[in-house]
């Protein structure tokens, strides 16, 4: 019995595996991407949390407010 029919049938069940694979390995290598930048979002979370606390101890003498700055020499 000549391949005909069952043959190219065949053929295409393995392109179709082939693309599979390298779809699954495009979702895997996606899936990676985004943990690390998940990672990254939470670290740089914590990095601006830890800064804001820093500012927030600085004491206020440390910056005078508007009304008490002195005008650039310009004016």
């Amino acid at each position: 019995m000549p391949c005909g029919i069952l043959c190219a049938m065949d053929e295409r069940m393995t392109d179709l595996e082939i693309r599979l694979a390298h779809l699954e390995a495009a979702i895997d290598e996606l899936t990676q991407t985004v943990l690390r930048q998940q990672q990254a979002l939470t670290a740089t979370g914590e990095q601006l949390e830890f800064i804001k606390s820093l500012l927030g101890d600085l004491s206020p003498a440390a910056v005078r407010p508007l009304s008490e700055e002195t005008p650039p020499p310009h004016y």
